[in-house]
């Protein structure tokens, strides 16, 4: 059974949270400031950010805090954002992509688009990611022992890439394109760490998926949807727990590049393990069709192939 308490110290490494400022991000960024790391909290609304920090600093750790203002869902401020680390850090040993939109409530009947055009949700979770992870590439190649942790979600299992409407074109379903990026996300986790293998290349390439979690994430669901996720799955768990997932996927030696680590109880709740990853993730034709659209879309093309 893996906690927090199997975190070795982590004084010294530079560590990037996206979606830092509540739920899992926070959980995660607390563990890791504890344990002695320096963490940038990578949050789109200051304010939150600001008070994410101090509510982590009070409650000790022998690591240090920083805040960056990133919006995933514009790709010209992810490179802002990047441009501004590249300045400022010689090192980056953690880069969790964290941060998510759920527009999945059924109240959800609009098709919220990011800046560039694309469906809210692909965009954001995934084309903001996928860019973010492009830009910094080099500086975690230069750091020795660098990792890349993507969240996804057990609903990636349900889900397939529709290539003829990424920008909801054609049709909008809100949790169905929530499944989509977060299958995305993990074919992405998958695809860059054979490619990263394939070069020779040091960085580990892991994706995590949480479980069912008391997060902001639920917040457009309605009380009706909350109790039939609670009669289907059991109590959602607390943010805390969940970030046990994301946790060992960072920080665990047991774990190889091109893992899923989730929940040992059916994906939904418990302690982190190994996860079983479903075909629809293991594609590889579309796993380069998804890599050469998203080069495309972010302009962003990886040193790797």
């Amino acid at each position: 059974m893996w906690t927090k308490e199997n975190i070795p110290d982590q004084t010294g490494k530079t560590i990037i949270v996206t979606g830092a400022n509540t739920g899992i991000g926070y959980e995660t960024s607390l563990a890791l400031y504890q344990a002695g790391g320096n963490v940038l909290l990578a949050c789109r609304n200051m304010d939150k950010a600001h008070d994410a920090k101090k509510k982590i600093e009070a409650q000790g750790g022998k690591g240090t805090v920083e805040i960056a203002r990133l919006n995933l869902s514009d790709l010209a401020d992810v490179k802002r954002f990047s441009d501004d680390f590249l300045r400022s850090h010689s090192q980056l040993h953690l880069l969790i992509n964290n941060a998510g939109v759920a527009n999945t409530g059924a109240n959800i009947t609009d098709n919220p688009k990011t800046s560039d055009g694309y469906e809210e949700q692909f965009g954001t979770n995934f084309l903001g990611h996928f860019a973010l992870t492009g830009y910094l590439y080099s500086i975690l190649e230069s750091t020795l022992g660098a990792r890349v942790v993507t969240v996804s979600s057990n609903g990636y299992q349900s889900a397939q890439i529709d290539f003829e409407n990424l920008k909801s074109e054609n049709s909008y379903n809100a949790m169905r394109e929530y499944r989509q990026s977060k299958l995305a996300n993990l074919i992405f986790s998958i695809e860059l760490n054979r490619r990263i293998r394939k070069t020779r290349g040091q960085v580990l390439s892991i994706s995590a998926q949480p479980g069912a979690n008391k997060t902001e994430l639920v917040r457009h669901m309605t009380d009706e949807e909350i109790a039939a996720g609670v009669e289907r799955i059991g109590e959602f768990m607390e943010p805390w727990q969940g970030a046990l997932c994301i946790l060992y996927a960072a920080i665990s030696e047991e774990v190889s590049g091109g893992d899923l680590i989730e929940p040992d109880q059916g994906g939904f709740r418990g302690y982190p393990i190994r996860a079983t990853i479903k075909e629809n993730a293991l594609n590889k034709t579309v796993a380069t069709q998804l890599f050469n659209l998203a080069e495309k879309a972010t302009g962003i093309v990886y040193p790797i192939i």
